[in-house]
């Protein structure tokens, strides 16, 4: 099992940059795991924000995000990165890593291992 801790969340204004980090150790072989980012409002469905494969040749974003968030990861630390850039109010949410064997997936019941979720808020 891999242990996942999420940091850099925050409060923000419309139009603001937050970079995420989530932190993964235990398991061996986590350099192959994909990676990836899911957020949560209060009351309403997780939901998929982007992937990352092990060795970070593919990403995925929702479009909700594209163009604007950008994944990454570095192995040699172990750790993933959501960079967030011109964060908008509906960008609200609290964010979670998530890791699983084999290729990148954004449906969330394909990840077995989730971190304890950052919060993100932009004001207006």
């Amino acid at each position: 099992q891999v242990q996942l801790v999420e940091s850099g969340g925050g409060l923000v204004q419309a139009g603001d940059s937050l970079l995420l980090s989530c932190l993964a150790s235990g398991r061996s072989g986590r350099d192959f795991h994909a990676m990836a980012w899911f957020r949560q409002v209060a009351g309403k469905e997780r939901e998929f924000v982007a992937t990352i494969s092990g060795t970070g040749e593919v990403t995925t974003y929702a479009d909700s995000v594209k163009g604007r968030f950008a994944i990454s990861r570095d192995n040699a630390k172990s750790t993933g990165y959501l960079q967030m850039n011109n964060l908008k109010v509906e960008d609200t949410a609290v964010y979670y890593c998530a890791v699983r064997d084999g290729p990148t997936a954004t449906e969330e019941y394909f990840y077995r291992d989730w971190g304890q979720g950052t919060q993100v808020t932009v004001s207006s």
